[in-house]
C-alpha cells in the first residue's frame, strides 16, 4: 500500500517553513545565512508513512574539501528537524561551480575589483590595535589572545592577525588547528571562541621555520589584510613580533589609522626596551593607547605579592611614552603571574574563558573593556564637513 501523499497546500506550507528555518542557519566561517550566500541548491519533500515527509536539502559547499561540512550538515538538520510534519532530514552535499564562487566573492567584497585592505579605507569603523613589545617572552601573544576572546565575549566582532611571522603562537593559544578555507583567491578565516583568526602558522608544516626577508614579510601581511574576508569587524588585533623591525613599519604603512598597545614586564631591562617599541609611534604617526604590565607579581598562599621581576616597570613605560609622544599613555592594567593563564593558553582556551574569576582573567577583561570603550581613531576618516560661505 503506497504511503499517503501530503496535500499540496500542506506541502507548500512545509516547504516555506523549511526555507524559513534554513534562513536562520549561518555559515560558520562567513557568519551569514546560507540562503543569502546561495549555498542552498534545492529543497524537496519525500513522503513517508504517516503523512509526514523526509526533507531533502541540497547544499553547495564553497570548496570540495570544506572542513566544516559536518558542522553545516548538523546545523541544517537541527534547524529543520523540529518542524511539524518533518519525519527526517537528509542533506545532499555538492560543490559550488566556478561561476557561483565568483558571484560569492563579488557579493562578499561588494566588487569584482582587486581586493583592498578594508581597514585602511576612510569609511572603516573597525578599531585596529597592534599589540607590541620591545622584547620576546613578555607575554604579548597571551595578552593578545585573551583580549580578543574577552572582547568577543562582550558581543564585539573581533579578528586577530598573527603578524609575529617568525614566532607565531596565536593558533595554539586560540585552539585553531586548520587553515583558512580558500575560495579561489579569497580566504575565509577559521573562527575560534567567536574570534576570526589568521596566521602564517596555518600555512607551514609543524616545526618548519619561516625564513623570509622584508619584502616577503610585507607581502604576507598585506595578503592577511586584503585577501582574507574579515566581514564587518568592530576590532582587529595584530600580534606584532617583538622589536621595531619590518612588520612594525609595514603595519604603519598598510594601516595608518592603527593604534598601539605596548606590553612589558616590571623588569627594568624589559621596560627600557618596551619604550623603544612604543617610541616608533612618533616616527610612524601612530598613537600609543596604553601599556599593559604582564607578570606583575605572584600571589602567595597567604595573599601577599611576590614581585619576581621588580615593580613599577609598566608605570615607568607609560610615563615616559606620555612624555615622548605628547599624548596621554595610561597604564591599562597589571596582569599577575598565574599558572592558569599559561595552562589555558597551552590548551587553546584563553583564561578569560577557562577561568574567568582568576586574577589574571579579571585584569585582562578590564583591559579589554577599556580598549573596547575607546572611540575609533579619526585619522584619515572623512568628517562630513563642508565649507561655509562668508
Amino acid at each position: 500500500m503506497p504511503a499517503p501523499v501530503t496535500p499540496p497546500s500542506a506541502q507548500d506550507a512545509l516547504l516555506d517553513a523549511v526555507r524559513g528555518a534554513l534562513a536562520g542557519v549561518q555559515d560558520p566561517e562567513i557568519r551569514r545565512p546560507i540562503t543569502e550566500l546561495g549555498m542552498v541548491r534545492s529543497v524537496h519533500l519525500e513522503p513517508v508513512a504517516g503523512g509526514d515527509a523526509l526533507v531533502v536539502v541540497g547544499l553547495d559547499l564553497t570548496t570540495p574539501g570544506c572542513p566544516l561540512k559536518e558542522t553545516l550538515t548538523r546545523d541544517v538538520t537541527a534547524a529543520v528537524q523540529p518542524l511539524d510534519g518533518v519525519a527526517g532530514v537528509r542533506v545532499d552535499l555538492g560543490v559550488m561551480t566556478a561561476e557561483q564562487r565568483q558571484a560569492l566573492r563579488a557579493q562578499l567584497r561588494g566588487t569584482d575589483a582587486e581586493p583592498q585592505i578594508p581597514f585602511a579605507q576612510p569609511g572603516s569603523l573597525t578599531k585596529v590595535i597592534a599589540v607590541a613589545s620591545g622584547k620576546g617572552g613578555v607575554g604579548k601573544s597571551s595578552v593578545t589572545a585573551n583580549l580578543a576572546v574577552a572582547m568577543a565575549a562582550e558581543g564585539l566582532r573581533v579578528g586577530v592577525v598573527d603578524a609575529d611571522i617568525y614566532g607565531f603562537s596565536i593558533p595554539r593559544m586560540l585552539g585553531v588547528d586548520r587553515p583558512p578555507t580558500k575560495v579561489d583567491d579569497m580566504l575565509l578565516p577559521p573562527v575560534a571562541h567567536d574570534v576570526k583568526v589568521v596566521s602564517i602558522g596555518m600555512f607551514v608544516p609543524a616545526g618548519q621555520p619561516v625564513v623570509w626577508r622584508g619584502p616577503m614579510l610585507h607581502r604576507a601581511l598585506q595578503q592577511f589584510l586584503a585577501d582574507v574576508f574579515w566581514g564587518d569587524l568592530d576590532v582587529l588585533l595584530l600580534d606584532l613580533p617583538p622589536g621595531t623591525g619590518d612588520i612594525a613599519i609595514s603595519v604603519a604603512q598598510l594601516l595608518p589609522g592603527s593604534e598601539i598597545v605596548v606590553v612589558t614586564t616590571p623588569q627594568v631591562a624589559a621596560a627600557e626596551v618596551a619604550e623603544r617599541a612604543g617610541s616608533v609611534a612618533v616616527q610612524t604617526r601612530q598613537r600609543v593607547v596604553g601599556v599593559v604590565e604582564n607578570m606583575a607579581w605572584l600571589t602567595q598562599p597567604d595573599g601577599s605579592r611576590l614581585e619576581l621581576f621588580g615593580s613599577g616597570g609598566g608605570a615607568r613605560v607609560a610615563e615616559n611614552l606620555t612624555r615622548l609622544t605628547g599624548t596621554d599613555v595610561p597604564l591599562l592594567g597589571q596582569v599577575p603571574l598565574d599558572v592558569r593563564l599559561r595552562e589555558a593558553g597551552d590548551t587553546g582556551t584563553p583564561v578569560v574563558l577557562a577561568d574567568p574569576d582568576s586574577d589574571g582573567a579579571q585584569a585582562l577583561r578590564a583591559v579589554a573593556r577599556t580598549l573596547a570603550a575607546r572611540p575609533r581613531n579619526l585619522a584619515g576618516r572623512p568628517l562630513g564637513l563642508s565649507p561655509v560661505g562668508r
